[in-house]
């Protein structure tokens, strides 16, 4: 009979992680494997870490040093500017500032006439929280209804110096110079209709004039009426805040929707935009 074989002891597995990590045929092998140059490259890469990161701090420093000495240049001529020109400086701070001139990139947007839609629904959405008979809309100037008109008492109690009537006629609201006699206050009326299709807008000049005279009279009040206060009789006021007080339609509406709801029609808005891009263009806004 043979010997029996002696049997040998297993090879040494690699201690740590390694031994972990490798594959059961690898196990116990030597990890002169690698390549040369991946293990350089690692070397390599351990040896420039430490470098980058003092080469970015020595970059951080240096800006750092670089903003506090444009902050210090900054603040240096600022003093020096505020102890030359104090009031300048102090206007600059306190108004220039909001003035679109002194940005070069601020600039004020020009006027764009609105248009009907727009105008429609400011009138619907600004609206005074309630309609009475008359309002004073403008310093000394009254919008109001027929009732107002025909009111003598209330004329005196407000007064009233000047009646302008817009729905003069024996058909409407039939006053007239007769009626007011024995009172002192003058009377200027027109026979409008409160129709889009009635051109109202050939009596804006004038009743704008009547106005701006009749304002400029000491003690001077003036009721501008027709037979609701809404619609004519709104449509000239606005004609006049934008020949004598230079408004646009747009601040016109505003104005006077502050403090009385008027609803012109379709046409008389539409005759008031035809004034607003005319005044436009002749003031430069457009």
């Amino acid at each position: 009979m043979g010997l029996p074989q002696p049997r040998l002891p297993p090879p040494a597995l690699p201690a740590g992680p390694a031994a972990a990590g490798c594959r059961p045929e690898l196990r116990g092998q030597s990890w002169s494997f690698l390549p040369a140059t991946a293990l350089a490259l690692l070397v390599l890469l351990e040896a420039l870490a430490p470098v980058d990161t003092k080469m970015m701090k020595q970059h951080q420093v240096c800006r750092d040093r670089e903003l506090e000495a444009g902050s210090t240049k900054c603040l240096s001529e600022k003093t020096t500017a505020w102890a030359i020109y104090p009031h300048r400086m102090d206007s600059l701070q306190k108004q220039d500032l909001r003035r679109p001139k002194i940005h070069g990139a601020a600039r004020v947007p020009q006027y764009q006439p609105p248009t009907l839609a727009y105008l429609q629904r400011l009138l619907w959405v600004r609206r005074a929280p309630m309609l009475s008979h008359v309002n004073e809309v403008w310093p000394n100037l009254f919008l109001g209804d027929a009732y107002t008109a025909r009111d003598k008492s209330k004329l005196t109690q407000l007064g009233i110096t000047h009646v302008v009537n817009v729905a003069a006629g024996k058909f409407q609201v039939d006053t007239g110079a007769k009626f007011y006699r024995g009172m002192p206050l003058e009377y200027y009326g027109i026979e409008a209709d409160d129709n889009p299709f009635f051109d109202l807008s050939v009596y804006f000049l004038p009743i704008a004039r009547y106005i701006r005279t009749a304002l400029s009279v000491p003690q001077g009040r003036v009721l501008v009426h027709c037979a609701m206060g809404v619609s004519r009789s709104a449509t000239v006021v606005l004609a006049f805040l934008m020949i004598c007080e230079n408004m646009t339609l747009v601040e016109a509406i505003q104005t006077v929707q502050a403090h009385r709801d008027i609803c012109p029609n379709s046409g008389f808005l539409r005759q008031l935009q035809v004034l607003d891009n005319r005044l436009g263009r002749e003031t430069g806004r457009l």
